[in-house]
């Protein structure tokens, strides 16, 4: 069966302008360095773009205290202005570059006519008071600062001179890029919003059935092998602890394929010889690292619909080979099957039927944390097992337990 569905194109366009951002950059280094080609232009435009490079990282950390005090310095380069400020939604002064912050008064106010209106404000130096004789504050400039059409702080910038419509282009330029930069760290903290949702419906997702066959059995080798009992008893309590855990959203491979055994030891103590699983894993990916309870559903999913319908259970093969700079994952059952078509229908409506929602789950996750070309691949047929193939990248940024 194909790929599932695609993230957002926000993320593909972001990652586009990032690119051209760079390739520009690394031309202008490379025509410096040679120190003959780079005109006064080349110079200014590689300045610029280092600039906003270095106020990035603390913009997509979103709109705070810390973030605007490391982000301020910079931008107020880009202005060239004797003082930046950058306020919240409600107009409080989060960060404050520069001199003449006795004008801080001026700023809230304007900043306020901002938040209200929705259009930038300006102070001219006939409306501007200052009990400082030697304050050179002649404009003030107060923009907003947008995320998904709401106005959730301003930028502010303060010159010795008119404020004219340069600076007032190049003050609304700086904030649409500000704006832009916390639109991403807006949709940076919504993805992990809904990683953290996801995980959460998985574990909600763990079979009260399993709960309950688990105890069940359990309980049923007291009397009978009470050293067995105990055993169990404990990949139990390890099995719910590592599921139920809340530190990250990553993990390891090798500490998914531990708790996958904890669960195939449980299972195997219902089905007994009926249920079987082979593990072929390269030891040099046992460290790639990988989504939080990536494989567990998927290795759940083929006990449930792939081995529990079948008379004679059959096996699960777990498979993790190194490919360069990938490590393939393979998941696979030798159970009844079913129709590509009839599994489709059932991702469409596991919202609904609560029917293969770990296989969703896992997709999204997937492209959710290495993007679109790293979604399941199911093959599947009447009779024929099912196949659940996982391509995790061994290296990404930002990825790491």
């Amino acid at each position: 069966m194909g790929e599932l569905l695609a993230s957002p194109a926000v993320l593909l366009l972001s990652l586009v302008v990032l690119a051209v951002v760079v390739i520009v950059a690394l031309v202008l280094i490379r025509r410096a360095r040679r120190n003959t080609f780079a005109s006064p232009l080349e110079r200014a435009t590689f300045a610029t773009l280092h600039t906003v490079a270095l106020a990035a990282p603390a913009l997509r950390e979103g709109l705070s205290h810390s973030s605007a005090s490391f982000a301020l310095p910079y931008l107020r380069t880009l202005l060239e202005t004797c003082a930046l400020s950058m306020t919240d939604g409600r107009g409080e002064v989060l960060a404050w570059d520069g001199d003449a912050d006795q004008h801080k008064p001026d700023v809230t106010s304007l900043a306020d006519q901002v938040i209200s209106t929705g259009r930038q404000q300006v102070m001219s130096h006939t409306s501007i008071a200052c009990q400082y004789p030697a304050c050179e504050v002649r404009g003030i400039v107060v923009v907003p600062l947008e995320s998904d059409g709401a106005i959730i702080g301003t930028l502010a910038a303060l010159t010795t001179s008119t404020a004219g419509p340069v600076l007032l282009r190049a003050t609304a330029e700086v904030a649409r890029y500000v704006s832009s930069q916390l639109e991403l760290a807006e949709l940076d903290e919504s993805r992990a919003r809904l990683n953290r949702a996801e995980v959460r419906a998985l574990r909600a997702q763990i079979s009260p059935h399993f709960v309950y066959n688990a105890l069940t059995t359990i309980a049923s080798f007291i009397r009978t092998d009470p050293v067995r009992a105990r055993e169990l008893l404990i990949e139990f309590a390890d099995f719910t602890r590592y599921s139920f855990r809340t530190a990250g959203e990553y993990t390891t491979l090798s500490d998914e394929l531990t708790n996958i055994e904890r669960y195939i030891a449980l299972e195997k103590a219902r089905f007994g010889d009926r249920l079987n699983i082979k593990l072929q894993i390269a030891p040099e990916v046992l460290n790639v690292v990988l989504p939080f309870l990536a494989l567990q559903p998927l290795v759940e999913n083929a006990v449930r619909h792939g081995l529990s319908g079948k008379p004679n259970g059959g096996t699960i093969t777990i498979t993790a080979e190194n490919a360069g700079a990938e490590c393939v994952i393979i998941v696979e059952d030798d159970g009844v099957g079913m129709d590509p078509a009839r599994l489709t229908e059932d991702l469409d409506d596991a919202h609904l039927s609560g029917a293969h929602v770990g296989l969703g789950n896992v997709d999204d996750r997937m492209r959710s944390a290495f993007g679109d070309d790293f979604g399941l691949v199911v093959d599947t047929a009447v009779g024929a097992g099912m196949k659940i193939t996982l391509r995790v990248p061994k290296f990404r940024a930002g990825i790491r337990v």
